[in-house]
């Protein structure tokens, strides 16, 4: 396949032998162009396995502009791989398949954003770091799941704030810190899609689990969670907590480092909702990212070697994108 045929599907699908070791090829190929393998929590069970890091998106670019690597390989989605760009400038930055895209991303252009706030002077903008580079730059302060409350409270009490792009997650903290920031209304498509009935159901099912969900399902389904918050804070309350069953509500990727972490215990994923189970899910009705399955051992393999597709980004949009991290990294 010719290179510009790659570039307009966004991944090089060249083959491999049959019987190839893509794992061991994978890491034989990091160890002679001194790269480091990256996979979120919602990259599938392969992919984890044979990274050098697994985590959430700003903490593995994080920890991947700690390391001597000279190449990063970020397996999530694309505006993860722009975050490592954004934090490792002078490294190459290697994205699988640039058609991994995120649809809590997409739901805030940074047109869009431009004009909402010239419509709201005098705003302060608090993006998700589930946004774009471009979203960054028009943005005062960034934040995660897990710090947006810390970081929401350290601003002044009469601040106007503009909460992007997430709504639930922006909804949570103004339920917990009596804000009224005004909500972007953006999303994530798999955790728009847990219900309140279907965690209702595995719980008479298995009346003694407990529920973990992530900040960004609806209002609603955190009502019934025993724990709410980040893939981390769900990891760490698995972990510490002496109960044997927990039903889960965020992507089903998640099952597999909690699996790792707590072999003995059970882990019991939230379906989405009835009529949406034909899409975005697995054949046993798990709630899946399609952006994140995109990433695969051959796609991780292919862009190591021919060291594409590489993210770039405009050094003045990565000037700008980069101070909303830096300001969150001092309030955390």
């Amino acid at each position: 396949m010719l290179k510009n045929e790659w570039k307009e599907q966004g991944y090089i699908s060249e083959p491999v032998a049959s019987g190839t070791d893509l794992k061991a090829e994978i890491r034989r190929l990091c160890q002679e162009k001194d790269a480091i393998i990256l996979a979120h929590y919602y990259t599938t069970g392969d992919i984890q396995e044979v990274a050098d890091f697994v985590g959430d998106s700003l903490a593995l670019a994080r920890k991947a502009a700690q390391t001597d690597a000279r190449m990063m390989v970020m397996c999530g989605v694309h505006f993860m791989a722009e975050t490592c760009k954004l934090l490792s400038p002078a490294k190459t930055v290697l994205c699988p398949d640039l058609n991994a895209g995120c649809s809590l991303a997409d739901s805030c252009r940074a047109d869009d954003l431009r004009r909402f706030k010239e419509e709201h002077p005098g705003y302060q903008v608090v993006s998700y770091v589930n946004t774009t580079a471009a979203v960054k730059a028009l943005t005062d302060v960034v934040v995660t799941s897990g710090n947006a409350k810390k970081v929401i409270d350290q601003l002044p009490q009469d601040a106007r704030i503009i909460f992007g792009p997430d709504y639930n997650l922006g909804n949570y903290i103004n339920s917990v810190t009596g804000r009224q920031m005004l909500l972007w209304q953006g999303g994530c498509h798999v955790h728009e899609r847990f219900s309140v009935e279907a965690i209702a159901r595995l719980k008479a099912e298995h009346p003694h689990a407990l529920v973990m969900a992530h900040l960004e399902c609806k209002a609603p389904v955190l009502a019934m969670a025993d724990v709410k918050g980040s893939t981390a804070d769900m990891l760490r309350f698995a972990q510490q907590n002496g109960a044997t069953q927990f039903i889960v509500a965020t992507e089903a990727g998640i099952l597999h480092e909690l699996q790792r972490t707590c072999p003995d215990k059970q882990f019991i994923p939230v379906p989405p909702e009835l009529s949406e189970q034909q899409e975005g899910t697995t054949s046993c009705g798990c709630n899946e990212c399609q952006y994140m399955k995109m990433n695969t051992l051959l796609k991780i393999y292919n862009t190591l070697k021919h060291e594409w597709p590489a993210i770039e980004i405009d050094p003045e949009l990565a000037r700008q994108a980069v101070k909303p991290i830096e300001r969150m990294l001092e309030l955390s």
